[in-house]
């Protein structure tokens, strides 16, 4: 995979959710910083879909006539991966945006999660983890497509912790039923003496928070700013330069 040079390469719009509680907005601004310090000169912004501003049209829109790449900081192909962002970036066509994809699942968030754990009290050596299991606590979705990329991150951090690891979600829905405390009562039920809960959030906020109350084992912190997620964000934005051209944007209209 060849990397821009960053003088002449399209700026990396990284699109977090957007959350009413300020830390979020602290941990998406330590994640940018990070970024950048892995790749000087390349133009990295933020952008939000909701509640958060600046929004993703703002931010696009401040972006002129300049190509980007959209790099949706989500855990899977929910809603707002698969149709929001999506929108928003047809609209801007003069940027010539293409959509990356999202963060989840990939093996780099099971480093991040497995440090996490660690830091808050996770056996450093495999040995001791005998009768440990873990819930991957994710936010939930109505998209299948979602519960199938977290399913497919709980394998990743099942392999890498050598423990069981069931998906419980912060918002039960018809496609993520199962909740938190229903996926470490499963676990307990097949044997698991302790179950801690890794969450597989990017910031802290209201779901992480009634997740970690779920279980009285350890329960880990967001993902946060995890040197892998800096790394992850420039890969999905390095795959999307990668893929086939964008066709010529049209010229940005003119305000009569």
């Amino acid at each position: 995979m060849e990397t821009p040079h960053p003088a002449t390469a399209p700026a990396l719009v990284a699109v977090a959710h957007g959350s009413r509680d300020p830390r979020a907005l602290a941990t998406a601004t330590a994640l940018l910083r990070a970024t950048r310090e892995r790749r000087p000169g390349l133009d990295v912004r933020l952008a939000h879909i909701e509640l958060t501003r600046p929004l993703l049209s703002e931010t696009l829109d401040a972006l002129g006539a300049r190509p980007a790449v959209l790099v949706p900081l989500l855990l899977g192909r929910g809603h707002h991966a698969r149709h929001d962002i999506p929108a928003t970036a047809a609209a801007h066509p003069w940027t010539a945006p293409r959509v990356a994809a999202p963060l989840g699942p990939h093996p780099l968030l099971a480093e991040a999660l497995h440090a996490r754990l660690t830091e808050a009290g996770w056996p450093a050596a495999p040995a001791a983890t005998g009768g440990h299991g873990v819930v991957l606590a994710a936010a939930g979705s109505r998209d299948p497509a979602y519960a199938a990329d977290t399913r497919r991150a709980a394998a990743l951090l099942a392999r890498r912790l050598g423990v069981p690891v069931t998906p419980g979600y912060a918002a039960p829905t018809a496609a993520t039923p199962t909740s938190v405390p229903a996926a470490a009562r499963a676990l307990a039920a097949a044997g698991a003496r302790r179950v801690a809960v890794a969450s597989y959030f990017t910031a802290p906020g209201r779901f992480a928070a009634e997740a970690a109350a779920a279980t009285p084992w350890p329960a880990a912190a967001p993902l946060g700013a995890h040197p892998a997620l800096a790394a992850l964000l420039l890969h999905r934005y390095d795959q999307a330069c990668s893929a086939a051209p964008a066709p010529a944007p049209p010229l940005r209209p003119t305000p009569a």
